[in-house]
């Protein structure tokens, strides 16, 4: 039995999504979304549809990232200082990491290539110990 062929329309649309730029541009539109929300919607008042940090739900402490969504906020508002008191680290390390690694995710994506950042085990061991010392280091400190 003959396998139908698809439409040229449906052709391309696959094409599209299997194109390396497709995950970066659809994360982005996704991230973008959420910073639409979030701009309107205060996470330092209470009543308002964000999801918790499971952690901090389940052990009523700090993660690494607890402030993030905060300090987003603020930064989308122009208080940097605000944003700094809620995840300095995040601010500070985490955020410009992600801006590069999404930047170059979503540039060679452009260019038709798919990109893989590999810390290797050394990275991988670094990111792990500074987030757990600033996990420590930020519920010890209150």
């Amino acid at each position: 039995m003959k396998k139908p062929v698809p439409s040229p329309f449906i052709a391309r649309v696959r094409a599209a999504v299997r194109h390396p730029a497709a995950p970066p541009l659809a994360a982005a539109t996704v991230a973008a979304g959420g910073a639409v929300y979030l701009f309107g919607t205060n996470p330092h008042e209470g009543g308002h549809w964000l999801p918790r940090c499971p952690f901090n739900w389940a052990t009523g402490l700090l993660c690494p990232a607890c402030g993030g969504t905060r300090m987003a906020y603020d930064l989308m508002h122009g208080d940097f200082s605000a944003a700094l008191h809620d995840n300095a680290a995040l601010l500070l390390l985490g955020l410009p990491a992600a801006a590069y690694f999404s930047g170059r995710w979503l540039y060679e994506g452009l260019r038709g290539r798919r990109y893989s950042p590999d810390l290797g085990r050394r990275g991988t061991l670094a990111l792990l110990t500074a987030a757990v010392a600033w996990a420590v280091a930020r519920n010890l400190s209150g």
